[in-house]
């Protein structure tokens, strides 16, 4: 609008707006709102509550007696009581005017659960438990699999079936694992959801014991523990897996036979389509040195069958993240 002013004293009005592209009526509006407002100042309505009245709002709304009331309730109480202060509306804006209107009910607050961020670059860095349900033979009868996976090679490095979830048993395989595989001080952690067993103080006192730290998923998020997740899954899915269990013998059985072909025979997508045994044991290299002899020597049989020349570099394990950060997916995705 100064523009228009400035060029108004210099060609007019009607000029003016049409070189600026604006319609005279927008300004003469606005020099209409300027003049009414400068020349009339704004009545207060007979209707408005007096200073007195609006602090008496206040107070009321703040006492001891609603002071964790919502608005609608403080004015429903005083109503039923004889009083009318103000109507629910008057009161919001009073408040407002204040800064006071928020949540006033006494409600429990939750904690911030932080997300947890872990990597691992080697083996028994990082692992992952979790139980899962396995149907027993009758309805509601059933028996609990307890299993620890370590999450850069994918190996079952502990599993155990039990016909009760119980924190002691939680408590003697973790100890049994971790004594298994040799694990020193202040090198391993372990990761679970929030289930009874994982945050008991008995394997919580045994994790200090053993200097392992222990991370827990936030609540109600299942991704926070995919790796144990995906494995339920894979173990479920299996052909051979039966719809139920005639005994916990059988259940334990069945466990034996898909673990030992899973740690060993199972060829993993996430560890570049390797047996967990070969990534856990530090066979990568073998690995990694067989499959790219046996491409070369079909190289070397049928040279016009690799146009490209010589074959890829063979892929070895990446590292492993439970919730990686923003900057490690993008180098990660640049990588590749």
């Amino acid at each position: 609008m100064k523009a228009v002013d400035q060029a108004r004293d210099a060609i007019g009005v009607a000029t003016a707006c049409d070189a600026l592209g604006l319609v005279r009526a927008t300004w003469y509006r606005a020099q209409q709102t300027t003049s009414c407002a400068e020349l009339r100042p704004r009545k207060t309505s007979p209707r408005a509550l007096s200073s007195d009245e609006r602090a008496r709002v206040i107070d009321l709304a703040n006492s001891p007696r609603f002071i964790d009331m919502a608005l609608p309730q403080v004015h429903a109480h005083l109503l039923d009581e004889g009083q009318y202060a103000c109507s629910q509306r008057t009161m919001y804006r009073i408040l407002d005017a204040v800064g006071e209107v928020r949540e006033r009910r006494n409600v429990q607050r939750r904690p911030n659960y932080a997300k947890p961020e872990l990597l691992a670059t080697a083996p028994n860095q990082v692992w992952s438990w979790d139980i899962t349900k396995l149907k027993g033979p009758s309805k509601w009868r059933y028996f609990n699999l307890y299993v620890i996976l370590d999450i850069y090679s994918r190996y079952v490095v502990g599993w155990m079936v039990a016909e009760r979830e119980s924190s002691m048993l939680a408590t003697k395989l973790i100890g049994e694992t971790i004594a298994k595989q040799g694990v020193e001080r202040g090198q391993l952690t372990i990761h679970a959801d929030r289930g009874s067993s994982m945050t008991s103080k008995d394997v919580a006192l045994l994790l200090v014991d053993l200097g392992v730290t222990k991370t827990h998923s936030r609540p109600h998020v299942s991704n926070d523990n995919p790796y144990s997740e995906a494995q339920f899954k894979t173990l479920k899915y299996c052909p051979d897996f039966p719809d139920r269990f005639g005994s916990v013998e059988d259940a334990r059985a069945f466990c034996q036979r898909f673990f030992n072909g899973y740690n060993t025979e199972h060829r993993h997508s996430g560890i570049a389509m390797m047996t967990p045994s070969d990534v856990h044991n530090g066979r990568v290299e073998d690995v990694v040195a067989k499959r790219a002899a046996a491409l070369e020597r079909a190289r070397q049989r049928h040279p016009e069958r690799f146009a490209n020349g010589e074959p890829a570099a063979q892929r070895r394990p990446g590292p492993a993240w439970i919730n990686p950060p923003a900057t490690a997916t993008a180098s990660t995705a640049a990588a590749q």
